[in-house]
């Protein structure tokens, strides 16, 4: 049975181009011939998240956008990452295996290098944490340990599961097959543009809120720019970022409509108007489970403690029979 493993890093406030680019495809990828684990990924978030009880609050507005969104904590596991210590525990035996020269070559290492080189600095590892060094080490702890079979991920994220499945072989060569050598599955990733026209994120403050309420949303969708020709005048859907946008959720019928009122001249006003109602209309039910979720604070921490619970069943062994595989037995 395939074993799929996603892992969400607590960043930022859940927006639209969260759900339709990460939760919605990997709910859509849930299926009972499958065992699937989706965790919260608060230990990686530290690196970026300095301020402990915002990360809390980022923490528990990620449990509740997925659960809002629809996932059913009974048909997969769902936890958090710091409550599995086998990960942490993981992933320093892992490390004393592991080449520095395999995580010198990770992305967000070089990339914080090359930050540094072209400001001049004399260290090219100045304000570099170990943290940031070793993240691809304790991803690789978060696929293994579990003993994932299959990972999502982005054609840009490719390199971690590289870097996870090198790890796993030589833990096998060296110590005997243990670990499942994870695959690929390579999402289909939309680009979901902000109202601004570039990448919708919350560092560019494009975003249009997944659990805002309608006033938020309404004044998010508002803010889409757009160019100054006038109600009559034929207008261009292509490149168009209202239209962008509106093509990421609508269905190809409702697109060919949107396109024919961009033809016959719509009034800017009034096409925002239609991308807020039916957006809203999408959003709407997610937005009532999530007020009911965020009512009730303590649910959100027993279904996480819950499926933590359910995952150790499987972790624990798994780390134990690990470490007497390296020579560390308890007696």
């Amino acid at each position: 049975m395939k074993r799929i493993l996603t892992g969400i890093t607590p960043s930022g406030y859940p927006h639209l181009g969260n759900y339709i680019g990460a939760i919605k495809p990997s709910l859509d990828l849930l299926d009972e011939n499958c065992e699937s684990f989706l965790f919260i990924a608060d230990l990686h978030a530290v690196i970026k998240v300095s301020d402990p009880e915002k990360l809390n609050e980022l923490s528990n507005s990620i449990a509740m956008a997925w659960l809002a969104s629809g996932l059913d904590p009974d048909k997969t596991n769902f936890y958090r990452q710091s409550d599995i210590p086998e990960i942490t525990e993981l992933a320093w035996l892992l490390s004393c295996i592991t080449e520095k020269g395999l995580l010198n070559r990770a992305h967000a290492y070089k990339a914080a290098m090359d930050i540094n080189n072209e400001s001049g600095k004399k260290d090219i590892d100045e304000g570099i944490s170990v943290g940031l060094f070793s993240y691809p080490l304790l991803m690789a702890s978060d696929i293994l340990t579990p003993n994932a079979t299959h990972v999502p991920v982005g054609k840009d994220q490719q390199q971690h599961l590289e870097i996870t499945r090198d790890i796993a072989e030589k833990f096998n060569r060296k110590y005997g097959d243990f670990f499942n050598v994870p695959e690929a599955v390579i999402k289909d990733e939309k680009t979901v543009l902000g109202t601004d026209g570039r990448k919708m994120s919350k560092s560019y403050n494009n975003i249009i809120p997944l659990l805002g309420d309608e006033k938020d949303l309404r004044k998010a969708v508002m803010k889409i720019v757009t160019n100054s020709q006038e109600p009559g005048e034929k207008k261009d859907w292509k490149d168009n970022t209202l239209f962008g946008i509106y093509s990421s959720f609508a269905s190809e019928e409702k697109q060919i409509e949107m396109k024919n009122m961009f033809n016959d001249g719509v009034g800017w006003g009034d096409a925002k108007q239609k991308v807020f109602e039916e957006l809203n209309q999408i959003l709407n039910p997610i937005r009532e489970k999530y007020l009911e979720l965020n009512s009730n604070q303590k649910h959100i921490e027993e279904v996480l403690k819950a499926g933590a619970e359910k995952v150790r069943k499987q972790t624990l062994p798994s780390i134990k029979e690990v470490k007497r595989l390296v020579g560390i037995n308890k007696l």
